[in-house]
């Protein structure tokens, strides 16, 4: 895993750097051990959809996290987030769910992780804030 307060001592760039790499790693992870423990059931696309994300250069200077295996992005590396586009969301059947920054409105159901975030990319503001490092003693 990247090493956090490295990153941190390095600039709000190389924080987002570090998240990317070390979400991405958490959740392969997660999906390999759920794999070994319930062969057979399904498991949400989290990983491909943050691969899709990853790849996406708007997105990439924006810092992902998760929540109930949504992803999202915010121009802040710590709480409070300041949320920049909806939520992606990686349904059992394969699919992703894209909301509005208002979690209950749904926009669209895509197939793969690509059209999902192709979406987002587009509904980002074009002026979105950018990447802010607040350290972790000073949250609001």
């Amino acid at each position: 895993m990247p090493d956090a307060a490295a990153a941190r001592r390095h600039g709000p760039a190389a924080v987002v750097e570090a998240r990317w790499l070390s979400i991405q790693l958490a959740w392969q992870w997660k999906r390999d051990v759920h794999e070994i423990r319930s062969p057979g059931r399904p498991y949400p696309g989290i990983v491909p959809l943050l691969k899709a994300a990853a790849a996406a250069p708007r997105l990439r200077r924006l810092y992902p996290f998760t929540s109930h295996f949504a992803l999202l992005f915010s121009s802040h590396t710590s709480y409070p987030w300041t949320v920049q586009a909806g939520p992606v969301e990686p349904l059992r059947n394969g699919s992703f769910r894209v909301h509005r920054r208002d979690p209950s409105t749904v926009i669209g159901t895509f197939g793969t992780a690509e059209e999902a975030v192709d979406l987002v990319v587009r509904l980002l503001p074009a002026d979105f804030e950018p990447v802010i490092t607040v350290p972790a003693d000073n949250h609001v």
